[in-house]
């Protein structure tokens, strides 16, 4: 059986499990494209396939892959969790989504520290009683030790900023970086004038290419992890512009 790889940062999401005062409290997830992505890219896009079947009323699913050592089709099987959003949808998403960890992929999250961010003066507040949070969290680094555990971990949100820190880094190469956050090192490189420039020149180009904001929201925030051009520095503010005018 072929090896599967460990998680990048990138492919890690933050959701929000609880929100109190003074603590908001985040697990890691993987999401069900990125098992596709990894079973593509370990088995082939042709060698894995996916079934869904009813058990008890419970919707289970079943993932195999081809073992090209044994010639033979090797299963994996969970049940889902239902949805409150997403109904049958959602639920047939969690289980192919454990039946993929069960296999191997993000088995490596299970290993995460509880982990409890503090929040900054205003980031939490109360509606109907209830505490609430419009922050995003976004893993910028991670790294493994031997046993495929979580060694180290950096969390920040969607401004850059560094909100948790887990473990020490040691080893630069089993470091898996996520690159898309805020990083003023090469501010240098531009003036303020030009990266303003940039700035109203990808409005533009959106506006003329008729794409909806919330579209490039979605792009910024996957692909740099922030949801506001300011949020770039100036060698992204260049590159995202030329990336625009390609679309």
């Amino acid at each position: 059986m072929k090896d599967i790889r460990l998680l990048k940062a990138n492919e890690i999401d933050v959701r929000v499990q609880m929100i109190k005062p003074n603590y908001i409290s985040v697990l890691l997830y993987k999401d069900a494209r990125v098992d596709m992505k990894i079973l593509d890219e370990t088995f082939g896009p042709m060698n894995w396939q996916r079934t869904h079947s009813v058990v008890n009323n419970n919707l289970f699913c079943t993932v195999s892959v081809y073992d090209e050592d044994k010639k033979q089709w090797v299963s994996k099987q969970d049940v889902g969790i239902p949805s409150y959003t997403q109904g049958e949808k959602g639920e047939a998403s969690d289980s192919f989504k454990r039946a993929c960890t069960n296999i191997g992929i993000g088995r490596e999250l299970y290993s995460a520290p509880s982990i409890f961010i503090t929040p900054l003066q205003g980031e939490v507040t109360q509606n109907k009683g209830k505490y609430q949070t419009k922050s995003k969290f976004y893993v910028r680094e991670i790294e493994y030790n031997s046993e495929r555990e979580i060694a180290y971990l950096t969390i920040i949100d969607s401004e850059g900023n560094q909100r948790y820190s887990y473990g020490r880094k040691t080893q630069k190469k089993a470091t898996v970086d996520n690159n898309n956050y805020k990083n003023n090192s090469n501010k240098g490189q531009l003036n303020q004038k030009t990266i303003d420039q940039y700035r109203l020149e990808i409005a533009e180009v959106l506006k003329v290419k008729g794409i909806p904001s919330e579209n490039f929201v979605n792009w910024l925030r996957r692909e740099y992890g922030i949801e506001k051009l300011e949020g770039l520095n100036a060698k992204q503010v260049e590159e995202v512009k030329n990336i625009v005018a390609s679309w």
